[in-house]
């Protein structure tokens, strides 16, 4: 690991010297107090990426705070993203510079200018200057931008007792990225304010491990559903992506989120149903553990088992972390399933969504469900973009989502 840091390290120190290319081009004509304020801007996210690295050798990270650490990983990031784009434009001007190289060569009477194009080195900064800005802003301003949606769920031959139930939907709240309460608190008081019928988490409430959770338990058991509120696992809830120092710490984290989730007033389905009664009617909630059609994710999930016993004649909702579950079994084996609710692609938290023209996100690229209401022979998905962030602290595009589905007859 150590030596994939180190090497990491070195190709970031030369993506700077390479990417500086086109800033020392540029601000020749600056004033002396923009240059400064292009230097700093051009080179923080390098002196912050190297206080990273010392953090990481001396493994000092847990004496930053959590939030500000998240922070600066970020800008990190942004900064050596946007300097990365702008790789291809000097790649360009490279070869253009070499080209005029060689048929100075062959040609002595050929004019060669062996400076960088002013115009190349412009375009460089502004195809850096694009992601930063856009990534800045989407941490600034839309990590806790939460967007409601409202969606229709049409169900074969629903109960009139049934009609306009309203279940509210909230998925990858991963706690442990989290750097405020105060906004966290505003979205619960947006749940509730939809008045809920049946809550549903569907998986990821923490990163890496359950301790996540706890300074945010107290503000998530504020908000419920009239008839129950129910989660199930998702991928990072297992603590797969940890660093355990034996199979029991790792087991005891397991057992100790499935506290947390009790605590907070979720009942956790582990691969089981439970059939509640609506103004008289049957309602089979069904809940599975992670399981994902493709190998790069857990499978943890038995859906024959959770299935196993369910009236007939109920009206049944599945809560399934990964939408590739849907078009993998469900639409296959479980037709009688009418609505499935999932998580898991956070829409990529990037993408373009302008209803009625556009609709895109890289996401779209690995799901084939991806976000929003699908619908196959009468059943229905929804996959929520999710609550909270992984990764990058923000959003461009693809805002943090709470849904209400109100079931309606088809």
């Amino acid at each position: 690991m150590g030596i994939r840091i180190l090497f990491l390290f070195l190709f970031l120190i030369g993506l700077d010297a390479y990417s500086y290319q086109w800033f020392r081009q540029i601000s020749q004509s600056f004033s002396p107090g923009w240059k400064l304020g292009g230097l700093v801007v051009f080179w923080l996210g390098s002196a912050i990426t190297v206080f990273l690295f010392a953090l990481f050798f001396t493994d000092a990270s847990d004496k930053i705070p959590h939030g500000l650490l998240i922070y600066l990983r970020a800008f990190a990031f942004i900064s050596y993203f946007a300097k990365f784009i702008s790789l291809p434009v000097l790649l360009v001007d490279d070869i253009r510079r070499s080209a005029g190289y060689w048929i100075k060569s062959l040609s002595p009477s050929y004019t060669y200018n062996p400076s960088r194009s002013r115009f190349l080195s412009t375009l460089s900064a502004v195809m850096a200057g694009i992601p930063f800005m856009t990534l800045f802003y989407g941490m600034a301003r839309n990590a806790y931008r939460y967007q409601i949606r409202k969606i229709k769920i049409p169900v074969a031959n629903l109960p009139v007792e049934l009609e306009g139930l309203r279940i509210v939907q909230i998925s990858d709240i991963h706690s442990g990225s989290f750097t405020a309460k105060e906004p966290i608190k505003k979205s619960i008081e947006l749940i509730n304010q939809l008045k809920p019928d049946l809550l549903f988490f569907t998986g990821d409430l923490v990163n890496y491990a359950a301790n996540e959770v706890i300074p945010y338990k107290d503000i998530f058991s504020q908000m419920k559903g009239k008839y129950g509120s129910y989660s199930i696992f998702g991928n990072h809830d297992y603590g797969d992506y940890n660093q355990w120092e034996s199979a029991e710490k790792k087991h005891q984290n397991l057992e100790d989120l499935k506290v947390h989730h009790k605590d907070i007033g979720w009942r956790l389905m582990l691969n089981e149903h439970e059939v509640i009664q609506v103004n008289g009617k049957d309602l089979c909630i069904i809940g599975v553990e992670n399981f994902s059609a493709s190998h790069r994710f857990s499978k943890y999930g038995n859906l024959s088992k959770a299935y196993a016993g369910s009236p007939d004649d109920a009206v049944k909702l599945l809560l399934s972390h990964d939408p590739s579950h849907w078009d993998f079994e469900v639409t296959k084996e479980y037709k009688d399933i009418a609505l499935t609710c999932s998580g898991h692609t956070h829409g990529f938290q990037f993408g373009i969504e302008i209803p009625g023209y556009i609709r895109w996100s890289p996401s779209q690229y690995m799901y084939k469900e991806w976000a929003g209401l699908y619908q196959n022979g009468g059943q229905s998905l929804y996959v929520n973009r999710g609550f909270g962030f992984l990764g990058y602290p923000g959003r461009v595009g693809i805002l943090p989502e709470i849904t209400l589905l109100e079931l309606t007859n088809a």
